[in-house]
């Protein structure tokens, strides 16, 4: 005898072309996005290191869209609390034309390169994300120093403008190394539930995009590719140096983004796909097996 499903039992009367609507508009399960996630990294590490390169350094110079959004909108707004919220808008910027136009960013690869890897650990596997980190985060630091050399040297942009670059990385320098850590952690965790969620949005991704990057930047959570713009622009300046560049902000951020993308979102994500799967469903009460 045929079980009758979930839907006839919980909501009767309904026709077959309402109970098939009502299935396809179901939202997927986590295992379901855990799988559509682990295949995009599985070809992203299949990837040639030269096209990585490309993608990552495109997907740096890309992230300039952001510290030009939040400058100039800085620049033409009055000095108050509400300003800065509107200012951080511009912070979407980058991260809006990266992710849509499927260029290479570190912290998405927190999540994405990671999951093929805890589902099938090996030496061989380790290596291939090692590979696809390194390259990755060398393309994006080389573009966003790049267009940060640029934004500073070329005569792009009024006086107002540029000051509030400056002003932008003078505030992220103030964060010591711990904090910067501490902060990191958030803005990589951030990001990776981001990337989970677009993975089961077909019309709202951009507005998802959005409102998580908006929040970082409210939030002015550390991230290490607009970081370094936003900083290089100071060493770039002449008010900084690379020592602060590399210790101060670079190494504790990286680090903070890995433990805030990997070690806690992904981990735990692939854990609970893990155990769902190790264990059996129970049947309900008078449905046999």
């Amino acid at each position: 005898m045929e079980k009758p499903s979930a839907l006839e039992e919980q909501t009767p009367g309904l026709s077959a072309d309402e109970q098939e609507e009502a299935e396809e508009n179901q939202q997927p399960r986590a295992a379901v996005l855990h799988e559509i996630i682990r295949a995009q990294g599985d070809h992203e590490l299949e990837r040639n290191w030269v096209a990585l390169f490309w993608s990552a350094l495109a997907a740096g110079l890309t992230m300039g869209l952001s510290l030009m959004a939040m400058g100039l909108l800085s620049a033409r707004l009055p000095d108050s609390p509400a300003s800065h919220v509107l200012a951080s808008f511009g912070y979407s910027a980058g991260f809006l034309g990266v992710i849509l136009a499927r260029q290479q960013l570190f912290t998405e690869n927190t999540i994405t390169a990671v999951l093929p890897v805890m589902s099938s650990p090996s030496f061989l596997n380790f290596g291939r994300l090692a590979r696809l980190w390194g390259v990755v985060l060398v393309g994006n630091l080389a573009g966003t120093l790049l267009v940060g050399w640029v934004m500073l040297r070329l005569p792009i942009f009024d006086a107002n403008t540029d000051a509030a670059f400056l002003e932008i990385g003078r505030k992220v320098l103030e964060n010591d190394a711990g904090t910067m850590f501490a902060k990191g952690i958030i803005s990589g965790w951030m990001i990776a539930t981001m990337v989970w969620m677009i993975a089961a949005l077909d019309q709202a991704r951009i507005w998802m995009i959005i409102m998580v990057t908006w929040l970082m930047a409210l939030g002015e959570f550390t991230h290490i590719v607009v970081g370094s713009l936003e900083v290089g622009y100071l060493v770039w300046a002449g008010e900084a140096g690379w020592r602060e560049f590399l210790l101060q902000f670079g190494g504790p951020t990286l680090a903070g983004n890995i433990v805030g993308g990997t070690f806690i979102f992904t981990l735990i994500s692939h854990a609970q796909i893990r155990s769902d799967h190790a264990s059996p469903r129970k049947e309900g009460p008078g449905r046999k097996a």
